[in-house]
């Protein structure tokens, strides 16, 4: 998995796969400062924090894009905590590739998952799939290093594919009322590649080398 650490550039909507609600938990516990304690004590921290009581935990990836700063490959490993925490974490941080994909990347709001929406209705966890969706994440990062649209757009194509293999609720839902397959498709063809932010829409990620009607672009935190 690839997260990307952002300055609060801009005001997120709730619910919309970016961790705005895990942002809300840190502002809350950190006082809006993050402790002088190694990262990944804090990403535990948070991680306690934010599902503190929960059934359905969220995932430590969304602590880790928060604290840990530049664009980061997560290798999660089932033998490693459970495959709750990641079992190595690489991050670039140069500058030259940051302005880059700050560049290439353009963000187009779409909706906020809507209420009583659950992505985990239908689950396929076929080896297979999930096999092809880890890849997708190493191809992402690769890409990203190698400053390579084409190919980052195409690891963003090849995600969507897998993930909504994996979980059909990812983009269709009886609760959902906007086409999202199809909105998916149309940036797809007019870009190198789409992807969204979380299950249920979101935000639309797309790559390009040119502006994207209706998007914005974000500014990460590198250091």
């Amino acid at each position: 998995m690839v997260v990307v650490s952002l300055h609060p550039t801009f005001r997120p909507m709730d619910r919309a796969g970016i961790a705005s609600g895990t942002r809300a938990v840190a502002m809350k516990l950190w006082k809006g400062k993050l402790p002088d304690r190694p990262l990944d004590v804090l990403v535990r921290e948070l991680y306690a924090a934010e599902n503190k009581g929960k059934a359905e935990p969220s995932g430590s990836q969304d602590m880790i894009g928060m604290i840990y700063p530049g664009i980061s490959r997560l290798d999660y490993d089932f033998a490693v905590s459970g495959g709750v925490f990641p079992a190595h974490i690489e991050s670039i941080n140069s500058p030259r590739i940051v302005r880059w994909l700050e560049r290439v990347l353009h963000v187009v709001p779409i909706e906020p998952r809507p209420p009583g929406y659950n992505p985990l209705g239908k689950k396929n966890l076929d080896p297979k799939w999930i096999n092809r969706l880890g890849q997708t994440g190493k191809d992402c990062f690769d890409a990203i290093r190698r400053m390579d649209a084409a190919a980052l757009g195409a690891s963003f194509n090849d995600c969507m594919v897998a993930w909504e293999k994996i979980l059909p609720h990812t983009v269709s839902h009886p609760t959902i009322k906007l086409d999202l397959k199809r909105i998916l498709r149309a940036y797809q063809r007019a870009y190198p590649g789409a992807m969204y932010s979380g299950c249920g829409g979101g935000y639309l990620f797309v790559v390009s080398k040119t502006p994207v009607p209706g998007a914005f672009q974000v500014s990460i935190r590198a250091e």
